[in-house]
């Protein structure tokens, strides 16, 4: 009799964790995303660009971590309206979320909220709009006013007071390029520098050229400030051929094989990086998480480390293994 009570009481003390059990398993089978394999676009400008290369391998290392699908999607060279448009068509052609770089304040608020309508997550990567409201969930890139305070203010010892500065863009209307500048502009506000700003385009060796006739045309000129990748090194190329040991000297944002080069030269006297690799791996972590379990992404700041002689050579080895 004892044995059978025993047994009756077991029972009984195991059912509600087995219907628990049972209950999680067939709530878990409804959350979003559950149902079928999550696809995932990422969206951007100057889509085959050297600087995206971690960001890929980031994006292509969560999505083997998360079972997930990713695409690398986008335009040639700076095409608002077009990368918009990619915008809706990924929503189209049934994409689960999308990571969008929002290189513009205004232009994509209507096809994110668009998108987050019809039932499709969006999170900004790389670039994020900041200035206005927008319907995005979150983003994971730089706080570029801040960078550009961090690179201004570890050199400005060596910026004289009423210096006259060169400063270059690589593109017109990308807003993270603006703020960077913006940022370096602000903490040397007290040097009275007086500026020249000048856009290089994509193509380094163009950039070259009109970095070199900047300066020649402004002799006064001893400082060129890059805010991105291209024509960071295309003024590092320019001092190391046309003006090494001249006094001259170029300090600038984001990796390539190149800078780092030129750092360890001393051609370049620092760079900003803002570590694009993970600007490819959270936002596949966080796209996923919400479509499979509703947990809310969050911003997260990509960083502004600043890389010079004294730790390019371990930049250099991560870089061979497109992490930084």
């Amino acid at each position: 009799m004892r044995v059978i009570v025993l047994s009756i009481v077991l029972v009984c003390l195991l059912a509600p964790l087995t219907a628990a059990r049972e209950t999680e398993s067939r709530a878990s089978a409804k959350l979003p995303g559950k149902e079928k394999p999550l696809r995932l676009a990422f969206i951007t400008a100057c889509k085959d660009a050297a600087f995206y290369e971690p960001v890929k391998k980031g994006m292509r290392d969560a999505a083997t971590k998360m079972s997930v699908t990713c695409d690398w999607l986008g335009t040639e060279h700076v095409d608002i309206p077009a990368q918009a448009a990619l915008v809706r068509r990924a929503v189209a052609d049934g994409y689960d979320g999308i990571a969008l770089s929002i290189i513009d304040p205004k232009a994509f608020d209507a096809v994110v909220e668009e998108a987050i309508r019809k039932g499709v997550p969006v999170v900004a990567f790389n670039v994020d709009d900041n200035a206005t409201p927008n319907a995005r969930l979150s983003a994971v890139c730089q706080r570029f006013v801040e960078a550009g305070h961090a690179l201004a203010n570890r050199v400005a010892a060596d910026i004289p007071q009423n210096a006259h500065i060169l400063a270059t863009l690589h593109d017109r209307g990308i807003s993270a390029l603006d703020e960077r500048l913006r940022g370096m502009q602000e903490a040397l506000k007290e040097k009275d520098v007086r500026w020249t700003v000048v856009v290089t385009g994509n193509d380094i060796a163009e950039g070259e050229k009109l970095i070199a006739d900047a300066l020649r045309k402004n002799p006064d000129i001893r400082v060129v400030f890059g805010t991105g990748q291209a024509d960071t090194e295309a003024a590092g190329r320019v001092m190391e051929k046309l003006f090494a040991d001249r006094g001259h000297w170029a300090a600038g944002f984001d990796l390539s094989p190149d800078i780092l080069r030129l750092i360890k030269a001393g051609r370049i006297r620092c760079t900003v990086d803002q570590q694009p690799y993970i600007q490819g791996f959270y936002p596949v972590v966080q796209l996923t998480q919400y479509l499979r379990y509703g947990i809310r992404p969050s911003n997260i700041d990509a960083g502004a480390t600043i890389v010079d002689q004294g730790s390019v050579d371990r930049v250099i080895e991560l870089t061979k293994e497109k992490y930084r």
